[in-house]
């Protein structure tokens, strides 16, 4: 049985540095920049209801922080050797909305969008896990690309002026080697809604890629 539990530690570890490896295919795209407005807060969405929305009309007093998300990826959902980001989410939208930010997850796998991550598995998935905020289907990816967001999950804070004011990890809790926590995200919506300037505004994505189809 230690054996077997193992083989699935090291089977989980490698999948998580293969997600990881997946990512650095997608380098090559885009970095939006710190400070300038984001693009496409029009563009429409499909939330879980059938509706449209638009990240304009999800923004809070002080802004929105968007995260794009999935139903599967071992950085989002936990795995045997990191928890997942998921199980923050909740919480995350609690402070974030406490200091005036609203939240939104952003699911852009289209690839996987007949599969584990289609409209009806989304739904599951927010009911299952109680999502306290939307969560919203990016179809064709189109929002990802424009954002250049490369991971599940990607992180942006966008302040009321839809500027870009941090983007990247969560926090540093899936490195092993860490000698202290980084809660970048918190970190950087406790310092905008204070008028202070963000620590670091920007770190490395950590997660799945996205599940573009190939054009």
């Amino acid at each position: 049985m230690l054996f077997s539990r193992a083989i699935k530690n090291a089977i989980t570890g490698i999948s998580l540095l293969v997600s990881t490896g997946s990512f650095a295919q997608n380098e090559d795209m885009k970095n939006l920049p710190i400070g300038q407005p984001v693009p496409m807060m029009d563009h429409k969405l499909e939330s879980l209801d059938g509706k449209s929305t638009q990240l304009a009309s999800l923004m809070g007093e002080k802004g929105l922080v968007v995260v794009f998300s999935c139903n599967t990826c071992p950085f989002v959902v936990g795995s045997d050797n990191f928890e997942g980001w998921e199980k923050q989410y909740n919480d995350l939208n609690k402070f974030a909305s406490d200091h005036g930010y609203k939240m939104v997850l952003v699911n852009s796998n289209e690839a996987k969008r007949n599969d584990d991550d289609s409209a009806e598995a989304m739904k599951k998935r927010a009911k299952d896990k109680g999502y306290t905020m939307p969560y919203v289907i990016d179809k064709n990816s189109v929002l990802a690309d424009a954002f250049g967001a490369r991971t599940t999950p990607h992180i942006f804070l966008l302040n009321t002026k839809t500027e870009l004011i941090y983007t990247g990890a969560i926090d540093n809790k899936v490195d092993g080697k860490r000698t202290s926590d980084e809660n970048y995200l918190k970190n950087a919506i406790e310092a905008a809604s204070a008028g202070k300037e963000i620590p670091t505004n920007s770190t490395p994505p950590r997660g799945c890629s996205i599940k573009r189809v190939k054009k």
